[in-house]
């Protein structure tokens, strides 16, 4: 059965252990999430479930995803039923601001179920997914931690530049892909894996990891059962 959850970054803190050591965690407020669609291997190919969270206004929705989670009643749809045609199930919720899917087996849930942090309760490692703090355009120094140019005589007003990035006098002639440059910093989906599960408040859908997670305070992010094999 595949164990995860979607949420939203909190914010961090720390708590105390009886022992007196204190803990940095990341509090994320996750679920509770709706089953919106069930992905299959005869139909779409893979398994995987869908989930949305957090409602959003359908003032604010558009048509396609109000009716991806409940039956509009449009002249089409209704010319299908009439030939015969089985409508796919819907969850019957609000639109949600945030759909991922999340692969693997899909036994125990049905479309419309509500899943909440009580699902993790026995699992003790998450891989967290989100997007990182955008940084915009930044140089080697700040990129990729690169020393810069010397600061001696000679040197001049080229000292954060990253120099020669050749590679060779003759040949290829080219750079070769992947060189390490100025550019975009940030702004990436990023995983951190392992974070330990300190504490899961179910009655106030609040989830603590150990350590940080990608993202600003305010952050979605996409919580799964951890597959790696330690």
């Amino acid at each position: 059965m595949t164990k995860g959850l979607l949420g939203r970054k909190v914010g961090m803190t720390q708590i105390y252990e009886e022992s007196g050591t204190a803990i940095p965690v990341t509090v994320i407020a996750a679920g509770p999430c709706d089953v919106l669609q069930i992905r299959t291997s005869d139909r779409d190919g893979y398994e995987a479930i869908q989930l949305g969270f957090e409602d959003k206004p359908r003032r604010l929705a558009r048509r396609s995803e109000r009716g991806h989670v409940a039956k509009l009643g449009s002249k089409r749809s209704k010319k299908l039923a009439a030939g015969g045609q089985v409508a796919t199930p819907k969850a019957g919720c609000e639109p949600k601001r945030y759909v991922r899917e999340l692969r693997g087996d899909t036994a125990g849930y049905e479309i419309g179920q509500q899943v909440t942090l009580d699902s993790l309760a026995d699992v003790n490692l998450l891989d967290i997914t989100g997007t990182s703090k955008g940084r915009g355009f930044t140089g080697v120094m700040k990129r990729h931690n690169f020393s810069g140019q010397r600061a001696s005589h000679g040197v001049k007003k080229c000292h954060r530049h990253a120099g020669g990035t050749g590679s060779g006098s003759a040949g290829p002639s080219r750079l070769f892909k992947g060189i390490r440059m100025a550019g975009q910093y940030g702004n990436t989906r990023v995983t951190v894996r392992n974070l330990k599960v300190v504490r899961i408040d179910a009655e106030n859908n609040l989830l603590l990891v150990r350590g940080a997670v990608p993202g600003p305070n305010g952050g979605l992010l996409v919580i799964r059962e951890t597959n790696k094999v330690s």
